[in-house]
């Protein structure tokens, strides 16, 4: 077969179809073929595999572990796999996909193996094949549907979740950062969270020889020329497996970059401003669908549709404040303060962003959380529908199964 394809997945697919064997083998010509033959069989064997529709499966886990609660204590560890809400337990499942040597930081700082499963992705230590408790995240919490979770009673349905790869700032070498906001973690708590991102740093350089493992290498490989390439592929398409259609957003500098010049690489526009959130300093990227601040914990993402509506304080000749005011839950709001921005980022932030995004007005705040709370209420509707639909089906199911004895 032409390198790069998985011939062992596509013989268990098309073992009874030698024709369609020898076609794919002729046209897998690109590497984008590659992929997509390497996808579809993929799809297909999951399909064939696959023991019962997702609507179906239960939570078999017991106890109130989630997988997401970070823990940074020094204790030993107990003798039983880390469980996760969702489906199964991600120590069980097959490791379809292996990153090694990814530089995590949140929620522990530390490289690690990034394991991809049908139903998770976790971190591991190098040589070992256990995960970390509490950086194990199920698919279906990053980014699934509003109408999936509502079914289950598992969520928050005004808390959705979001994918960033967004630059490293301030460092010599190009370094891009992939954050994970599982769902309920995007905005700020006065309490210690128990679910936590995940951000983790990859270079500009192709992978290394020999990082990539697992049955879906060769699949990796073909679209290995960059790591970006290789998990923007790669969480798409365990996210897309798990109903996620969650985009990817990263920071366009046509649409917003600082005017503050850098000096580690001055040809190049920065897409973030230097900002302080209480005594911890960091970075505020303001993107297409909200306004991120990292990467220390705790990272922050303001969703627009959250925002009531941005105004400044503490205006001085070289720096000012910039105040987020966001809707928490129901009508309440809160205020959150960033400070010591650069003043020769106002002008870029307040036309550019602020009053494109119609961010200065609180009267267009109504119109943004009516926005949202419609596009849940018509999601709850649906979400409702497909439960009573299934929950027909199986009383169908029941009338077909059953023995009717007349009395005589």
């Amino acid at each position: 077969m032409p390198a790069g394809l998985d011939s062992q997945r596509l013989d268990a697919v098309f073992q009874s179809r030698p024709d369609i064997l020898q076609g794919i083998q002729k046209a897998a010509d690109t590497p984008a073929r590659v992929a997509l033959f390497n996808n579809i069989a993929n799809f297909v064997y999951e399909q064939i595999n696959r023991a019962e529709p997702a609507s179906k499966r239960r939570r078999v886990d017991e106890g109130p572990t989630n997988g997401f609660k970070a823990t940074n204590t020094n204790e030993a560890a107990p003798n039983t796999a880390p469980k996760s809400y969702g489906i199964g337990n991600a120590a069980d499942e097959e490791v379809l996909l292996e990153i090694k040597e990814i530089s995590v930081s949140v929620p522990q700082r530390k490289k690690y193996d990034l394991c991809f499963t049908a139903n998770h992705l976790y971190a591991r230590a190098p040589n070992t094949t256990a995960p970390v408790e509490g950086i194990i995240y199920a698919w279906e919490d990053i980014g699934t549907s509003v109408v999936a979770r509502q079914a289950q009673n598992k969520a928050d349905p005004s808390s959705p979740e979001y994918a960033f790869y967004l630059p490293v700032p301030e460092k010599t070498q190009v370094q891009h950062n992939y954050v994970l906001f599982p769902r309920g973690t995007c905005l700020p708590t006065k309490t210690s969270p128990e679910k936590e991102a995940l951000v983790f740093t990859v270079p500009s350089t192709p992978p290394k020889q020999g990082t990539i493992g697992g049955p879906r290498a060769n699949a990796a490989s073909a679209v290995s020329d960059t790591y970006r390439a290789l998990f923007d592929w790669a969480l798409t398409t365990h996210l897309s497996s798990a109903g996620n259609r969650a985009e990817i957003v990263a920071a366009d500098p046509s649409k917003f970059h600082s005017l503050v010049r850098q000096p580690h690489r001055p040809n190049e526009k920065a897409v973030h401003v230097k900002a302080f959130r209480g005594s911890k300093d960091g970075y505020l990227f303001f993107l297409p669908n909200g306004i991120f601040y990292g990467f220390k914990k705790p990272i922050v993402f303001l969703p627009i549709d959250r925002i009531v509506a941005v105004s400044y304080t503490s205006v001085l000749q070289r720096t000012f404040n910039i105040v987020v005011e966001v809707f928490t839950e129901g009508d309440a709001t809160e205020e959150i303060e960033f400070g010591m921005l650069d003043q020769e980022d106002y002008g870029g932030i307040d036309e550019s962003y602020v009053k494109r995004h119609g961010l200065q007005d609180r009267s267009m705040a109504e119109q943004r959380k009516a926005k949202m709370e419609l596009t849940e209420n018509l999601k709850a509707k649906k979400g409702g529908a497909d439960a009573e639909a299934d929950a027909n089906g199986d009383h169908d199911d029941l009338l077909r199964n059953c023995t009717i004895i007349w009395p005589v």
